[in-house]
């Protein structure tokens, strides 16, 4: 089939869905397969759900004429994507990054919206199926669409960006994320950068923030860039004040009082505020909207219990780059007791066994006592006898009840697999 005649049908649909556990009434629904399902199989459902059409590649799932059959149901709905992505016509900011990308995308939403009709990736879904679920969300009625692009290796955020065709784009950060997949720092760096090359050679324009030198590095002979960041000399200066523990920063005369933690969050709060200031957004809407933005879903989260215990829950993801950011955050806050809870972070590949060691080895030279690690990497660390190490959550649940954590700090970070947040329900 055409994509001119898929998106005839498409047009007649509600929404777009791929799950038939999430169907809305009259939605498309597009038949996906994965190593532990086929899509095919529930086609009926779908319609039981309220699908009015039903995407398939396997002619046994074609059961009415409802039904439309393709060479490749995922290959369509990424033609579909680009194809509507062109036809709405509105502006796409895409950002992508090592750390920071769902709580950058919040803010410059947030900034944005305030003056603005926009709409952003939903979650994380940030991949090759949910970079077209994105777009395919999207209507001509918007001034602009913000597109979150994930990658674990080399070549996804170009195959993203032929999808999604940004006018703007900009990187948080190069980190040490998703080592095993990329190769290596370098590899992490050519990967990520793919945005910047897309952007270049389709004379659109890059955000930079040129307090990273990594990225400054990236932008030779870049004929469309606006800078951000400290210096007067960028197209938007943004002063970081302090972290304490949380980030204050000002432009123009005006102070931003946020309730993000640690200085590794001014990167995502200025590029928000450069965004907002290269299209005219007033700097009191810029200020009320960052200033009103509290992270959740486990991401930088301030949580107080009682007898004056703050919690900084960070147990989203992690990475070398973002857990030794947050425990450099984390030393810096005022003294007293303070506790770590940190668990495993995954797809390091060749690198985990170093990568883990050098943690350990930040920790034993600025934290004293009440560090607590959990899984197999962590447990497989050389470290002194006051480092408490846990092979497992299930070991380490059974001290949580009897710790005096009255009057103290605690960070809890790891990656999304230790699922360390459980730890509030035993403290």
């Amino acid at each position: 089939m055409k994509i001119e005649e898929l998106y005839k049908q498409f047009k007649a649909c509600s929404s777009v869905s791929t799950d038939t556990r999430k169907l809305v009434k009259d939605c498309m629904y597009f038949a996906l397969k994965g190593d532990n399902f086929d899509g095919n199989k529930f086609v009926d459902k779908a319609f039981e759900g309220g699908a009015k059409y039903c995407v398939v590649d396997n002619e046994n799932a074609v059961i009415n004429e409802n039904c439309i059959l393709v060479n490749n149901s995922l290959i369509s709905l990424q033609e579909l994507a680009k194809f509507h992505r062109n036809e709405i016509g509105i502006k796409i900011i895409s950002l992508t990054g090592s750390n920071g990308k769902t709580t950058t995308k919040e803010l410059i939403n947030a900034v944005l919206a305030s003056e603005y009709k926009v709409k952003a990736t939903v979650g994380n879904l940030n991949n090759h199926i949910g970079v077209p679920l994105t777009l395919l969300s999207f209507n001509e009625s918007l001034d602009f669409g913000i597109v979150e692009m994930g990658a674990n290796h080399k070549k996804e955020i170009e195959f993203l960006c032929n999808i999604a065709q940004p006018d703007y784009g900009l990187i948080t950060n190069f980190g040490k994320a998703h080592l095993e997949g990329f190769g290596s720092e370098e590899g992490i760096i050519e990967g990520k950068s793919e945005l910047y090359k897309f952007l270049k050679a389709n004379n659109k324009i890059a955000f930079i923030n040129t307090d990273d030198d990594k990225q400054t590095q990236q932008i030779n002979d870049y004929p469309k860039i606006i800078t951000f960041g400290t210096r007067s000399t960028n197209n938007h200066t943004i002063k970081f004040k302090e972290a304490n523990p949380y980030v204050v920063l000002s432009f123009n005369d005006t102070q931003i009082n946020s309730q993000l933690i640690g200085d590794y969050n001014y990167g995502n709060i200025a590029v928000a505020v450069a965004i907002g200031q290269y299209f005219k957004v007033s700097s009191q809407n810029i200020k009320q909207a960052i200033e009103s933005y509290r992270p959740n879903n486990n991401r930088s989260e301030i949580i107080e219990k009682g007898d004056n215990t703050k919690i900084i829950l960070d147990a989203y993801n992690a990475n070398p780059t973002s857990m030794l950011a947050a425990l450099k955050n984390f030393k810096q806050l005022p003294n007293g007791n303070k506790y770590l809870f940190l668990g495993d972070m995954f797809e390091l590949g060749d690198s985990a066994k170093k990568e883990h060691q050098a943690i350990v080895n930040f920790i034993e030279e600025n934290f004293s006592n009440n560090v607590h690690l959990v899984g197999k990497n962590f447990f497989e660390t050389n470290t002194k006898d006051s480092i408490n190490k846990f092979s497992t959550f299930e070991e380490l649940k059974p001290i949580l009840p009897a710790l005096d954590l009255s009057n103290s700090y605690l960070l809890i970070k790891g990656s999304r697999g230790m699922a360390l947040e459980r730890i509030l329900e035993y403290i």
